[in-house]
């Protein structure tokens, strides 16, 4: 029998749904991956897109580089992994009928449940946790208007400033021609050559 916390740390959230991806649903049941999903194109009228979807480019690609737990060979796949939820894994076991097979399904299904379990045991947790994801956006926005207001200051002080530097060069200017040495008006006898 499977380790339900290693079941646990093969469900990924996608979509909004809780789901496991086929190879590591392959893995569980000892088959290959291409196997798996023969056997799902086979019954593709079993399984909507609320049971099982094939991920994205880059759905991939933001679960790849999140992800640590996901072998290297898996990481670099050009071929996109299908994502099953609770009802897609329950909707295999009468696609796979290897004994394996539905033992995996009974520790996978038991495992999604002690998760649900858990979910609304916590659910004033899950609370506290969007509370405080609202309030650090609250904040980050406030940030973002602070920064706003002072980078408007910083430019008015600039200008100011550049206002003041230009009345001042025009202030040493004027001083230069004041203190220049004026010529004397009148006659001038040879005393003063």
């Amino acid at each position: 029998m499977p380790d339900i916390e290693v079941i646990h740390s093969k469900i990924y959230e996608i979509r909004g749904f809780r789901v496991m991806l086929d190879f590591h649903l392959a893995e569980l049941y000892e088959i290959e991956t291409k196997r798996l999903k023969e056997a799902v194109r086979r019954n593709i009228i079993r399984f909507p897109s609320d049971f099982m979807f094939q991920l994205s480019e880059k759905e991939w690609n933001e679960l790849a580089a999140n992800c640590d737990q996901l072998p290297k060979t898996i990481k670099h796949s050009y071929v996109m992994p299908f994502a099953f939820t609770e009802q897609g894994v329950a909707m295999l076991s009468s696609v796979l009928r290897s004994p394996k097979a539905i033992e995996f399904n009974i520790s996978i299904m038991r495992a999604f449940v002690q998760m649900r379990y858990f979910l609304l045991e916590n659910k004033s947790i899950l609370e506290s946790i969007e509370e405080l994801k609202k309030k650090i956006a609250d904040l980050e926005e406030a940030g973002e208007d602070t920064l706003a207001a002072i980078n408007d200051l910083s430019e008015d002080t600039c200008r100011e400033l550049d206002d003041i530097y230009i009345a001042m060069a025009e202030m040493a200017k004027r001083q230069k021609t004041i203190d220049k040495p004026r010529k004397r008006i009148g006659y001038i006898t040879e005393d003063e050559t």
